[in-house]
Protein backbone atom coordinates (compact mmCIF):
# COMPACT_ATOMS: atom_id res chain seq x y z
CA UNK A 1 0.00 0.00 0.00
CA UNK A 2 1.05 3.19 -0.63
CA UNK A 3 0.69 6.16 1.79
CA UNK A 4 -0.41 9.66 1.87
CA UNK A 5 1.62 12.36 1.50
CA UNK A 6 0.23 15.59 3.31
CA UNK A 7 1.54 19.07 1.63
CA UNK A 8 0.44 22.10 3.65
CA UNK A 9 1.32 25.53 1.18
CA UNK A 10 4.16 28.07 1.53
CA UNK A 11 3.73 30.92 3.65
CA UNK A 12 1.80 34.00 3.13
CA UNK A 13 1.39 37.26 4.24
CA UNK A 14 -1.66 35.79 6.62
CA UNK A 15 -0.34 32.94 7.89
CA UNK A 16 2.64 34.60 9.21
CA UNK A 17 0.95 37.23 10.95
CA UNK A 18 -1.57 34.37 12.38
CA UNK A 19 -4.85 35.34 10.54
CA UNK A 20 -7.04 33.12 9.66
CA UNK A 21 -7.18 32.52 5.73
CA UNK A 22 -9.82 30.31 4.05
CA UNK A 23 -11.52 31.85 0.92
CA UNK A 24 -9.49 34.56 0.79
CA UNK A 25 -7.10 33.53 -2.06
CA UNK A 26 -3.54 35.03 -1.42
CA UNK A 27 0.07 34.85 -2.82
CA UNK A 28 2.75 32.94 -1.31
CA UNK A 29 5.62 35.45 -0.11
CA UNK A 30 8.80 34.91 -1.04
CA UNK A 31 9.65 32.60 2.26
CA UNK A 32 6.68 30.63 1.52
CA UNK A 33 8.10 29.91 -2.36
CA UNK A 34 11.48 29.56 -1.09
CA UNK A 35 9.98 26.93 1.33
CA UNK A 36 7.83 25.13 -1.11
CA UNK A 37 10.90 24.33 -3.43
CA UNK A 38 12.81 23.22 -0.08
CA UNK A 39 9.39 20.77 0.02
CA UNK A 40 10.23 19.44 -3.34
CA UNK A 41 13.57 18.60 -2.58
CA UNK A 42 12.31 17.10 -0.01
CA UNK A 43 10.10 14.85 -1.92
CA UNK A 44 13.11 14.07 -4.05
CA UNK A 45 12.82 10.55 -5.64
CA UNK A 46 9.21 9.86 -4.61
CA UNK A 47 6.61 9.57 -7.39
CA UNK A 48 2.81 10.45 -6.64
CA UNK A 49 -0.04 8.30 -8.46
CA UNK A 50 -2.42 11.25 -7.83
CA UNK A 51 -1.67 14.73 -6.30
CA UNK A 52 -4.97 16.10 -5.09
CA UNK A 53 -5.25 19.94 -3.92
CA UNK A 54 -7.11 22.98 -2.67
CA UNK A 55 -8.10 24.92 -5.72
CA UNK A 56 -6.23 28.37 -3.72
CA UNK A 57 -2.96 29.42 -5.56
CA UNK A 58 -1.51 29.51 -2.67
CA UNK A 59 -1.76 25.62 -2.63
CA UNK A 60 -1.44 25.29 -6.30
CA UNK A 61 1.76 27.58 -6.38
CA UNK A 62 2.92 25.42 -3.73
CA UNK A 63 2.56 22.21 -5.89
CA UNK A 64 4.56 23.95 -9.00
CA UNK A 65 7.20 25.03 -6.90
CA UNK A 66 7.29 21.67 -5.06
CA UNK A 67 7.61 20.16 -8.77
CA UNK A 68 4.55 18.23 -8.47
CA UNK A 69 2.19 17.69 -11.51
CA UNK A 70 -1.80 18.29 -9.99
CA UNK A 71 -3.90 15.17 -10.86
CA UNK A 72 -6.96 16.59 -9.74
CA UNK A 73 -8.14 20.23 -8.01
CA UNK A 74 -11.09 19.47 -4.98
CA UNK A 75 -13.18 21.95 -2.93
CA UNK A 76 -12.40 18.96 -0.03
CA UNK A 77 -8.99 20.03 0.77
CA UNK A 78 -10.25 24.10 0.77
CA UNK A 79 -9.39 25.35 4.16
CA UNK A 80 -11.86 25.55 7.03
CA UNK A 81 -13.79 28.23 6.25
CA UNK A 82 -13.36 30.43 9.13
CA UNK A 83 -16.96 32.77 8.02
CA UNK A 84 -17.08 36.09 10.14
CA UNK A 85 -13.40 34.97 11.45
CA UNK A 86 -11.24 35.30 7.85
CA UNK A 87 -8.88 37.42 8.34
CA UNK A 88 -8.85 37.96 12.13
CA UNK A 89 -6.26 36.45 14.44
CA UNK A 90 -7.37 33.97 17.33
CA UNK A 91 -5.87 36.69 19.81
CA UNK A 92 -8.26 39.10 18.56
CA UNK A 93 -11.35 36.85 18.82
CA UNK A 94 -10.34 35.67 22.46
CA UNK A 95 -11.07 39.08 22.79
CA UNK A 96 -14.21 39.60 22.18
CA UNK A 97 -15.00 35.65 23.07
CA UNK A 98 -12.48 34.36 25.48
CA UNK A 99 -13.63 30.83 25.53
CA UNK A 100 -14.15 30.30 21.32
CA UNK A 101 -12.17 27.47 19.97
CA UNK A 102 -12.27 26.51 16.20
CA UNK A 103 -11.96 22.89 17.01
CA UNK A 104 -14.97 22.56 19.05
CA UNK A 105 -17.17 25.79 17.98
CA UNK A 106 -15.78 25.92 14.38
CA UNK A 107 -16.56 29.65 13.28
CA UNK A 108 -19.56 31.91 12.68
CA UNK A 109 -21.06 31.91 9.17
CA UNK A 110 -18.60 29.60 8.23
CA UNK A 111 -17.76 25.92 8.68
CA UNK A 112 -18.61 23.62 11.94
CA UNK A 113 -16.61 20.54 13.11
CA UNK A 114 -18.65 17.90 12.16
CA UNK A 115 -19.00 19.95 8.03
CA UNK A 116 -15.33 19.95 7.55
CA UNK A 117 -15.05 16.54 9.07
CA UNK A 118 -17.68 15.22 5.80
CA UNK A 119 -15.30 17.01 3.35
CA UNK A 120 -11.71 15.48 4.68
CA UNK A 121 -13.76 11.95 5.33
CA UNK A 122 -14.26 12.22 1.51
CA UNK A 123 -10.90 12.71 0.27
CA UNK A 124 -9.22 10.63 2.79
CA UNK A 125 -11.74 8.02 1.45
CA UNK A 126 -10.78 8.53 -2.37
CA UNK A 127 -7.51 8.94 -1.42
CA UNK A 128 -6.84 5.43 0.51
CA UNK A 129 -8.48 3.89 -2.31
CA UNK A 130 -6.17 4.86 -4.69
CA UNK A 131 -3.42 3.68 -2.30
CA UNK A 132 -3.30 0.68 -4.02
CA UNK A 133 -1.59 2.06 -7.07
CA UNK A 134 0.57 4.29 -5.19
CA UNK A 135 1.84 7.61 -3.12
CA UNK A 136 -1.20 10.00 -2.95
CA UNK A 137 -0.47 13.50 -2.19
CA UNK A 138 -3.06 16.21 -0.72
CA UNK A 139 -1.88 19.71 -1.26
CA UNK A 140 -3.82 21.79 1.32
CA UNK A 141 -3.92 24.14 4.35
CA UNK A 142 -2.91 24.32 8.28
CA UNK A 143 -6.29 23.60 9.93
CA UNK A 144 -7.78 21.24 7.12
CA UNK A 145 -4.73 18.83 6.89
CA UNK A 146 -4.68 19.08 10.72
CA UNK A 147 -8.55 17.76 10.87
CA UNK A 148 -6.89 15.20 8.22
CA UNK A 149 -4.46 13.64 10.26
CA UNK A 150 -6.77 13.36 13.37
CA UNK A 151 -9.74 11.87 11.08
CA UNK A 152 -6.96 9.19 10.09
CA UNK A 153 -6.39 7.84 13.53
CA UNK A 154 -10.05 7.97 14.01
CA UNK A 155 -10.23 11.08 16.06
CA UNK A 156 -12.90 13.79 15.09
CA UNK A 157 -11.80 16.80 13.60
CA UNK A 158 -10.83 18.69 17.11
CA UNK A 159 -8.44 16.15 17.75
CA UNK A 160 -6.86 18.11 15.04
CA UNK A 161 -6.19 20.89 17.77
CA UNK A 162 -3.30 18.87 18.98
CA UNK A 163 -1.35 18.39 15.91
CA UNK A 164 0.62 21.22 14.84
CA UNK A 165 1.53 21.61 11.69
CA UNK A 166 3.85 24.41 10.08
CA UNK A 167 3.63 25.90 6.78
CA UNK A 168 5.07 23.86 3.55
CA UNK A 169 5.76 21.07 5.92
CA UNK A 170 5.20 17.37 5.18
CA UNK A 171 3.46 14.74 7.04
CA UNK A 172 2.78 11.00 6.26
CA UNK A 173 0.12 9.07 6.33
CA UNK A 174 0.27 5.32 6.32
CA UNK A 175 -0.59 1.89 8.37
CA UNK A 176 1.47 0.00 11.01
CA UNK A 177 0.54 -3.64 11.11
CA UNK A 178 -2.87 -2.83 8.89
CA UNK A 179 -3.99 -0.32 11.37
CA UNK A 180 -4.46 3.15 9.86
CA UNK A 181 -1.34 5.41 11.52
CA UNK A 182 0.59 8.77 11.28
CA UNK A 183 4.21 8.00 10.31
CA UNK A 184 5.29 11.40 10.25
CA UNK A 185 4.05 15.02 11.13
CA UNK A 186 5.16 18.48 10.64
CA UNK A 187 8.53 17.36 8.89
Amino acid sequence: MGEIVLIRHGQTEWSAAGRHTSYTDLDLTPEGERQARAAGERLSGRTFAAVFSSPCKRALRTAELAGLTVTEITEDLAEWNYGEYEGVTSATIHESDPGWSLWTDGAPGGETPEQITVRIDRVLARARELTGSGDIALIAHGHSLRVAGARWIGLPASGGGKLVLGTATLSVLGFEHGEQAIGVWNC
